[in-house]
């Protein structure tokens, strides 16, 4: 006899810590949906969607590698979920990346000449007094040695 599929979804122990900060976030990230983006130019409109994401993910790396207050199996719950980016935070763990905004900073394929996205140049090596914004996030700068 086949498995009967259920709507409801068993959460790991540790989900009342997470689940507040996790559902605001998802807020945020409607009302970033339905903001009006009247007199922005068309890439601008996606940045706050970018950084909220990257925030929701950031949040569940830091609890799990950094603070190691959640367990792996709410961990690993959150990824398949996907209440978090397992790409962006697989990339996070590798040196060089730890401050990585978006994963299309670093496709060479949507660049110009096979290269990265500016913000991944360290500050010391761009022009002075010179604002660099990403155009597919917004990011200012992400490079490590930042």
């Amino acid at each position: 006899m086949p498995k009967i599929k259920t709507s409801r979804v068993n959460y790991p122990d540790g989900w009342e810590l997470m689940e507040p900060t996790l559902h605001d976030l998802d807020a945020k990230m409607r009302q970033a949906e339905n903001d009006p983006h009247d007199g922005k130019r068309k890439c601008e409109a996606l940045w706050p969607i970018f950084r909220i994401a990257h925030e929701k993910s950031r949040y569940v790396f830091d609890l799990y590698y950094k603070r190691q207050e959640i367990s792996r199996e709410l961990h690993e719950f959150c990824l398949e979920q996907g209440y978090a980016d397992a790409n962006l935070i697989a990339k996070w763990k590798k040196p060089g990346y730890e401050r990585l905004c978006c994963l299309r900073c670093i496709q060479t394929r949507d660049h110009n000449f096979g290269s990265t996205c500016m913000c991944r140049v360290p500050k010391h090596l761009r022009e002075e007094n010179k604002v660099i914004e990403c155009v597919h996030c917004g990011c200012t700068g992400c490079a490590s040695g930042d």
